[in-house]
């Protein structure tokens, strides 16, 4: 069987640093930090006073007022991203076989702040179990996509992947995957995430995951730096209209970039450490370009997982060094989380949307807040520290991984490369 070609002819964003793709890519070259104290809640008794909040979003900007409160944030914020995506992707659905279009989006946990509000509620109640009729819908995961193909008409696939971080990875894998195998013409994909709350705030404290640089926020994310302490929590979403070729083509569709593979492994070896020698990265790697059927010195540019944790960022470049050898001093290697902070489960999708965007416009956003070498981290290694690179980029990776041992890695290609 021929696999069929797919290309990306639509992109949204609604970030920590920019509530639209241009606002985002502006953000990215420039070096923006999206990191600021929480203004959701009252930090006093956390150890970490600080996150990369979407600035300037009111729910009520994009939905009635009735619609808005049957919708947590993460799907506020998956609805709000696609219908950005649907629109720039030009699509007349008219003409559009519907039970041919997918929604296939990524979260790693959902709707947890409507889990946590509707607990606090009952249990600060008279043990009475009042509880929201909406409270299930709010909070299941798979209601973003649902809520997508309700909102368009959307009649094929329509499913949520979780694996943690990796969540809209791996949404964007599957989107892939349907097409070329000739299932669906168009897939809108991506991931949303909403847990700055208590909830999350406490429970990635509880397990030393969160920077605790509250003197200096903004620098907190500092992806490869010898001073990193460990990541800071993002929110938002990201959205992909994934399109089958010769479907985009006949259409006359602006193209942004071609999906030419998607990898996927697992480390099998701790619920939320990486292997310390990068075995689980090294093979996700090689299992992409495999699967793209391309060579590692093909590659330009590496947007990595690189949280900016102690363990993670020297495990994820010791596996680059080991896939690329030789070639990988010559890849701009960055993490654009050192801007967006970690967005979990949406990580994959707004990451993936920054190396399409540096392929576009032949710039590589910098990883900012780099002060101090790391003697663990090969020297070699072009990080793109602090500054955005130019960089004709032909072939783009971006790596995600989630707790559990889950490893993403999807390789994007300009069309006339």
């Amino acid at each position: 069987m021929e696999l069929k070609r797919v290309v990306v002819t639509g992109l949204g964003a609604l970030t920590p640093i920019g509530n639209n793709i241009q606002e985002y890519w502006d953000a990215l070259i420039s070096g923006k930090s999206g990191c600021a104290p929480i203004t959701y809640f009252d930090t006093e008794k956390f150890k970490t006073k600080f996150a990369c909040e979407l600035k300037n979003f009111n729910a009520e900007d994009h939905f009635e007022r009735k619609e808005a409160r049957k919708l947590d944030r993460f799907a506020q914020y998956a609805l709000v991203s696609s219908d950005e995506a649907i629109l720039d992707a030009g699509i007349d659905f008219i003409d559009v076989d519907k039970f041919r279009v997918g929604v296939i989006w990524g979260a790693g946990i959902g709707g947890l702040e409507t889990f946590q509000d509707e607990v606090i509620n009952f249990a600060e109640g008279d043990g009475t179990p009042r509880f929201n009729p909406f409270f299930i819908p709010k909070m299941i995961a798979d209601i973003a996509p649902g809520n997508i193909s309700i909102k368009h008409g959307f009649m094929g696939p329509n499913y949520t992947t979780v694996s943690a971080c990796a969540s809209s990875a791996n949404a964007m894998i599957d989107a892939f995957n349907y097409i070329r195998l000739g299932q669906c013409d168009i897939v809108v994909t991506g991931g949303s995430e909403a847990a700055v709350t208590k909830a999350g705030m406490g429970g990635f404290n509880a397990m030393h995951a969160l920077s605790t640089r509250n003197d200096s926020p903004e620098t907190a994310s500092r992806p490869f730096d010898a001073t990193r302490d460990g990541f800071v929590l993002g929110e938002g979403a990201g959205a992909l209209i994934l399109e089958e070729y010769e479907h985009a083509k006949k259409r006359g569709a602006k193209i942004y970039a071609e999906v030419v593979g998607g990898g996927m492994s697992s480390d099998a070896y701790h619920m939320t450490a990486p292997h310390p020698d990068g075995i689980g990265v090294e093979r996700v790697m090689l299992n992409c370009l495999q699967d793209a059927n391309m060579k590692p010195e093909e590659v330009d540019a590496i947007n990595t997982h690189g949280t900016s944790t102690p363990l993670g960022d020297v495990a994820e470049l010791k596996a680059i060094v080991k896939v690329f050898g030789k070639h990988a001093k010559d890849i701009n290697i960055n993490s654009t989380k050192s801007m967006t902070g970690h967005l979990l489960g949406a990580a994959g999708a707004i990451e993936a949307i920054a190396s399409i965007l540096a392929m576009k416009y032949g710039i590589v956003p910098p990883t900012i807040n780099h002060t101090t070498v790391d003697e663990n981290i090969d020297p070699s290694l072009n990080l793109t520290l602090n500054k955005a690179q130019k960089r004709d980029i032909k072939v783009a990776m971006s790596n995600t991984f989630g707790f559990g041992g889950h490893n993403a890695c999807v390789l994007f290609k300009k069309l006339d490369a």
